[in-house]
């Protein structure tokens, strides 16, 4: 038998960040909510990233200024101040992994890239570094010229507890057995416990977050708009010991990045480098083996004098999901939009991970124009917390304590 049903002003379903950010914007403007996670919180895209918080100088490197560098170039401004305790949500309890984000080529002098950085159009969001002010790994050891970023990279795991903590009594795992329903063209979510109890979940508003899973969350409603697109990836995870903590791109002929480095503890205290940029693009159509070996050589040409004969490594694929672009082009900027064919679902996708604040702006906008009554009921769902997941690279590794048992 179903007990009264649990009535919302908005309801999210995707643990990641971007419906994350998006449940603390809402809590303060004095919504009554709730976020449902399927797997752990992070699961998906989210501790796949390479938490860089960039402002789109990487999408320059074709020598002009284009919408996707222009659409984020606010970023790191606007996370800096969350982070600094004074923005929109408090994360100073976020550890940040570098304030320092840098580009190099070997080639760079000989290329237009290096004029265009010169230029005004990049003036203060991009600085040459020599000398003493070169990062570790590059001190006394290559000519490449090596310019710093304003971009900023964030411990995503920190970052997820951070979020998490204000509204942790909202943050639900979501049952195994729970099913949509379609009443009134209104969606509502059944749950069902482990003593066959039913659960219905009321909403005046859904917000489907939830990356790739979106695609079957519309699906079970019988629903087909927006549609989403798929753009695979396939990162390098390299654990190693050496002493070089490391955040940047490789500049290449494409315009992508050739190789994006970044750096992240294990839970045993050891490092790895994850390895995106083209390297991964490519790689997605690739065995593991295959790709290991390229990043094995990329890394051989670009830092010779770096020892990587005793490092594990292993392959990481991953689906970018985003809302369906003309040619599966990237998309400049995060999306939310109200699902076609229904009254109350808001469908949407970051893009990616620094564009989370973008995200909620966009669904903030979207539950305005529907302008309904908020909630009066404060009772929330009797369910388990939903809880941060492993990083990926401690999925990928098993820790010493694992081998010896």
């Amino acid at each position: 038998m179903a007990s009264a049903p649990i009535k919302l002003d908005t309801a999210i379903i995707g643990g990641g960040i971007a419906g994350l950010w998006l449940l603390n914007r809402l809590q303060q403007q004095g919504r009554h909510c709730a976020l449902f996670e399927r797997e752990a919180l992070g699961a998906g895209q989210t501790l796949a990233s390479q938490g860089m918080i960039h402002g789109g100088i990487k999408y320059t490197l074709a020598g002009a200024l284009s919408g996707a560098s222009e659409a984020i170039a606010d970023m790191p401004r606007r996370w800096g101040e969350c982070f600094a305790g004074t923005g929109e949500i408090n994360l100073q309890s976020a550890k940040l992994l570098s304030e320092d984000f840098y580009m190099f080529s070997s080639q760079l002098s000989s290329s237009k890239i290096s004029t265009f950085f010169a230029s005004k159009l990049t003036r203060g969001r991009v600085e040459q570094v020599k000398g003493a002010d070169l990062p570790a790994l590059f001190q006394g050891q290559s000519s490449a010229q090596v310019y710093k970023l304003l971009d900023i990279v964030v411990d995503t795991p920190s970052l997820l507890k951070a979020l998490s903590e204000p509204y942790r009594e909202r943050i639900f795992k979501l049952p195994s057995k729970h099913h949509w329903l379609k009443e009134a063209d209104n969606a509502q979510l059944c749950l069902t416990d482990e003593d066959g109890e039913e659960q219905i979940i009321q909403a005046n508003n859904f917000v489907f977050c939830a990356g790739e899973a979106n695609a079957t969350l519309l699906e079970n409603l019988g629903l087909k708009k927006p549609t989403m697109q798929l753009r695979p990836l396939q990162q390098v995870c390299v654990k190693h010991n050496l002493p070089f903590r490391f955040y940047g791109h490789c500049m290449g002929a494409e315009s992508t990045p050739r190789l994006t480095i970044s750096s992240h503890s294990c839970e045993d205290g050891e490092q790895v480098w994850y390895l995106g940029g083209s390297l991964a693009e490519a790689g997605a159509k690739q065995s593991p083996e295959e790709l290991i070996d390229q990043a094995k050589q990329e890394l051989a040409e670009l830092f010779p004098w770096l020892d990587f004969s005793k490092a594990q490594w292993c392959s990481l694929p991953i689906n970018r999901a985003e809302p369906r672009q003309k040619g599966l082009v990237r998309p400049d900027k995060a999306f939310a939009e109200c699902a076609a064919g229904i009254n109350n679902v808001i469908v949407g996708w970051p893009t990616k991970l620094a564009l989370s604040p973008n995200f909620a702006d966009q669904a903030i906008e979207q539950l305005k124009a529907a302008d309904q009554t908020l909630s009066q009921q404060s009772t929330l769902p009797n369910l388990p917390e939903a809880k941060i997941s492993k990083a990926p690279w401690d999925k990928l590794f098993p820790s010493k304590e694992d081998l010896s048992s």
